[in-house]
């Protein structure tokens, strides 16, 4: 194809990057991610929750993972910050009786002090602080966390080398800040799992999305590193590159 053809085309997909929720289905079957996890996090919170537990799922999105292990809408709670996604999270959640708030997980947590029996967070942000106060004795933090070196290789192809956004995102360093602060951690594990792409147009769409780790990338911009891509994708049929992800789960003294 030619580069003009190919140009519109990642133009195009720039233009149309926006999602609401974590709603991937526009690259369905045009890339793969985090199939083969060593463990499931759906799984686990349903280990440690019961019909009885006062819940709070963090840094909900839209709602989507939390309905996956959702055990007692009456008992459960669920905050989102990002603004597109409070409007989705309260037509979804608050008809089921889910108490939903407005509210970003860094800062202060619109609840009281020795609530909630579990918390969950996956892939969101927390204050070890927040957590504390509104955990009961005894209650339990379980987050999946995307690591540091998440989709390196990919940023690094597009952009270059440009630095680290979240350069403390690693397992060991978390799980030492709890101990630090009164909890024991129960279980863990980290791991480096491939990400792959079949279009040079999913990864630009995908790039946009994921902003935080593609600062400033824009098609002109960056457009000879997309057809070095587009050269890797016509010799190999994919651009490979991996996840970062850990998991740990956390219980308050």
């Amino acid at each position: 194809m030619e580069k003009q053809a190919l140009l519109t085309q990642w133009l195009h997909e720039q233009e149309i990057a926006h999602i609401k929720g974590w709603d991937f289905s526009h690259i369905r079957d045009r890339y793969k991610e985090e199939d083969d996890l060593p463990w499931d996090f759906g799984s686990i919170i349903k280990s440690y929750l019961h019909d009885t537990d006062y819940l709070l799922d963090m840094e909900t999105g839209g709602g989507e993972f939390l309905l996956s292990f959702l055990a007692n809408p009456e008992h459960t709670a669920a905050i989102e910050g990002y603004a597109p996604n409070i409007k989705l999270c309260e037509e979804r959640l608050l008809p089921l009786g889910i108490d939903f708030k407005a509210a970003d997980g860094g800062d202060e947590l619109p609840f009281e002090d020795d609530y909630f029996d579990l918390v969950t967070n996956r892939h969101g942000k927390y204050n070890i602080q927040e957590l504390k106060r509104i955990l009961k004795s005894g209650g339990i933090f379980l987050t999946q966390q995307v690591g540091a070196e998440n989709d390196r290789d990919l940023v690094e192809l597009l952009l270059g080398n440009v630095e680290l956004p979240f350069p403390k995102a690693y397992l060991s360093i978390a799980r030492q800040e709890f101990i630090d602060n009164g909890f024991d951690i129960i279980e863990e594990a980290e791991a480096y799992r491939p990400i792959e792409f079949y279009d040079v147009g999913a990864l630009v769409w995908f790039a946009r999305i994921i902003d935080w780790e593609f600062p400033y990338f824009e098609v002109k911009k960056y457009q000879e590193n997309l057809f070095k891509a587009q050269k890797i994708i016509e010799q190999d049929g994919v651009i490979k590159g991996k996840i970062h992800r850990y998991y740990f789960v956390a219980r308050k003294k």
